[in-house]
Parts: structure tokens; C-alpha cells; sequence
């Protein structure tokens, strides 16, 4: 029986890894041995990335939020204690981008919630 090597998917595959590993330098590129282990890894750290992003975003809207806060006269932790309890279901983003967007409407937030 005649060997039957699949060359149309195996070409596609490796296509596939080559492609993704475009701009990468030397045989990263250019070997389709490393280039498959620079695309894995590449791949892997993406992933971990986009769940990092979110970390490290909230840590930037919450330290935005406290600098206003604290202009405001009061600190991050009394305000979101203090939302909590009226009830204020606006989010970190929001109030981030308010706090450094629009301060005249944080200030009425702060207020509201200092009352």
C-alpha cells in the first residue's frame, strides 16, 4: 500500500507557524524548528499578558481615584466604603476617567458620598 505522508496540512501547519513568526530575528524566523518554539513561547506570554493588562489597569484606575480623592479630602478607602453604603455602583474605570476627565463631577461624587 502506498505511504500517504498528508504533505497539503503539514505544509499548511507549518505555514501557519512560519507566518506568526514574520519579523522575528535570524533562524526565529527563518527555521521552522525554532521558529515553532519562538511562536509557542510568543503565544504563551500573549496570553499571561492579556491577564496582566487587567491587573495592571485596575492598579492605575485605583491610584487615580486616590490621588483625587485625597484632593477631595478624603482617601480611596473611605470613598468606595463610603459608595458601598449610598449604594454608587460605578466603577473603577468610570471613576477613574471622571476623576481626571471631568474633577467638578468627582467632587459632587466625593460629596454625595461624604454626607
Amino acid at each position: 500500500m502506498p505511504r500517504a505522508k498528508n504533505n497539503v496540512a503539514s505544509r499548511k501547519r507549518r505555514k501557519k507557524t512560519m507566518d506568526m513568526a514574520k519579523g522575528y530575528w535570524g533562524s526565529r524566523g527563518t527555521v521552522y524548528t525554532v521558529a515553532k518554539h519562538s511562536v509557542e513561547k510568543g503565544l504563551q506570554h500573549a496570553y499571561a499578558d492579556r491577564k496582566a493588562k487587567k491587573r495592571t489597569f485596575r492598579k492605575l484606575w485605583i491610584a487615580r481615584i486616590n490621588a483625587a480623592a485625597r484632593a477631595n479630602g478624603t482617601t480611596y478607602s473611605r470613598l468606595i466604603h463610603g459608595m458601598k453604603e449610598k449604594g454608587i455602583t460605578i466603577n473603577r474605570k468610570v471613576l477613574a476617567n471622571l476623576a481626571v476627565e471631568n474633577p467638578a463631577a468627582f467632587k459632587e461624587v466625593v460629596d454625595f458620598v461624604l454626607k
